[in-house]
């Protein structure tokens, strides 16, 4: 025992002994390393298992393996089995349990060895799988790659296919969150869509009607592909012409609201009109039975008055120099001043003709009569000669002589007196070429009848002999 220096003496445990403090931290410690030292020599209380899938399907060794979306391990070792099976040896945190399933999937497509192992644990009432326990092809699933996928197409298709999606990212190009707002509204658009079948099949034999009209619509469209396929052509000509007319189509859509507004107006004013209509119509009612046979009539008028209305345009504008009614209307003014001056003159002719028309109207008859059968009485003939023939004698140039035989000119001066009021009246009335009618309608003076010849003027009774 050491003394100290006031003569004491000291126990050896008394200051630096050990106290009930001290031995539970040095208990403490000691259990923590035997912990660590348990985890370190037992492979960090990892479970070793294997799976078989039919192939790798990709995987290499320290891919991980997940539960629930969570790492719980990884890929120890990727063998082949006898029977060319693949044979993926995992370690996980955690013990499994029977009924026990794996699934290898991909992280995504953009890469090669980005897969893993999903694991999805047995019922924990279950029995617990041993250390080293083999889960066969029932319990697991093998990823099939795309490119497994699309080596089941025959060439042409898989060709096909590459076009197709090329086509797409030329479609997509640059346009990329232009389609993704697009793609937003696709699922309300489904569903819309399908609401919309629902609802059409809802009500099954409107819609056997429906598609049984539409196939009698489609039948008569196609009996009629001639005069679609005419239409199109012409709508394409009629568009055609609209498009090259953009500047009188932009002035016309710019005229186009005040006409509407103005149009707006009118249509309510019309309304109140088509109240005081009704009554007209109620009174046409009858005579439109009778409309639908005209128009049936009047179809074919109008198909033969199309050339009339084209000539009828050719008369109004025709190309080339003075050959329309647009250019007689110009030159009208020129002969408007011309007539003006001729026109004076022509009255006092037509006024100093008129009594010659006079004279003349009533033998109308025999001159036509005349000109119709002169052919006739010209053609017969007897010893003298034809029926009809020109004697010069007849027209008192010449008289006969009878003391010498010979025929002498006639002054002129004299030539007239045969035909003089010395002479009485010569010529025939109208309607005495022919015998004197039964009925007395020829020939014809005044009186009985208005406006010809009078009695004094003719002889009537100069007619040619016969019944």
């Amino acid at each position: 025992m050491a003394a100290n220096p006031l003569g004491e003496e000291r126990s050896p445990a008394k200051g630096r002994g050990i106290t009930p403090a001290r031995a539970a931290a040095v208990a403490g410690l000691a259990v923590l390393v035997a912990v660590l030292l348990i985890v370190l020599l037992s492979g960090n209380g990892s479970h070793r298992y294997s799976l078989l899938f039919q192939n790798a399907a990709q995987l290499v060794p320290d891919n991980q393996v997940l539960i629930g979306g969570h790492p719980v391990g990884s890929v120890e070792s990727i063998g082949l089995t006898g029977d060319n099976l693949a044979e993926v040896k995992v370690s996980v945190e955690q013990q499994l349990h029977e009924g026990t399933t794996a699934t290898i999937r991909a992280t995504s497509l953009s890469g090669v060895a980005n897969h893993y192992v999903s694991i999805s644990p047995g019922p924990n009432s279950n029995p617990a799988l041993p250390d080293g326990a083999t889960l066969g092809l029932a319990s697991t699933t093998t990823e099939v790659d795309l490119d497994q996928f699309l080596n089941t197409f025959p060439s042409p298709v898989r060709r096909a296919l590459s076009q197709f999606i090329r086509g797409n990212a030329a479609i997509y190009s640059g346009v990329g969150p232009q389609a993704n707002r697009t793609y937003q509204y696709l699922a309300p658009g489904l569903d819309r869509a399908r609401a919309l079948a629902a609802r059409l099949t809802s009500d099954e034999r409107l819609l056997e009607r429906f598609l049984v009209s539409s196939s009698r619509l489609s039948t008569a469209v196609s009996e009629r592909g001639a005069e679609l396929s005419s239409a199109v052509a012409n709508a394409r000509t009629a568009f055609g012409a609209i498009a090259s007319q953009n500047t009188a189509l932009d002035q016309t859509l710019r005229l186009l609201p005040p006409v509407m507004r103005q149009g707006n107006t009118t249509f309510v004013n019309l309304r109140a009109a088509l109240g005081d209509l009704e009554p007209l119509v109620e009174t046409a009612k009858p005579a439109t039975r009778e409309l639908a046979p005209f128009l049936s009539e009047l179809r074919p008028v109008i198909s033969s008055a199309v050339p009339v209305f084209k000539n009828l345009r050719l008369s109004v504008n025709r190309p080339g120099p003075a050959n329309d009614t647009a250019e007689l209307l110009a030159a009208l003014p020129a002969v408007e001043q011309r007539a003006s001056k001729a026109f004076p003159h022509a009255q006092e002719a037509i006024a100093a003709f008129q009594p010659n028309l006079d004279f003349i109207r009533p033998y109308t008859p025999d001159i036509f009569n005349g000109f119709g059968k002169i052919g006739l009485i010209g053609g017969y003939y007897d010893a003298n000669g034809h029926y009809a023939r020109v004697s010069l004698a007849d027209l008192n140039l010449f008289r006969y002589d009878s003391g010498s035989g010979k025929l002498e000119p006639i002054p002129p001066s004299r030539q007239y007196e045969a035909f003089g009021e010395s002479a009485g009246v010569k010529r025939r009335c109208p309607g005495a070429a022919t015998q004197a009618a039964p009925d007395g309608s020829n020939p014809f003076t005044e009186p009985p009848f208005k406006g010809t010849v009078k009695a004094s003027e003719c002889n009537p009774a100069d007619v040619p002999p016969g019944p």
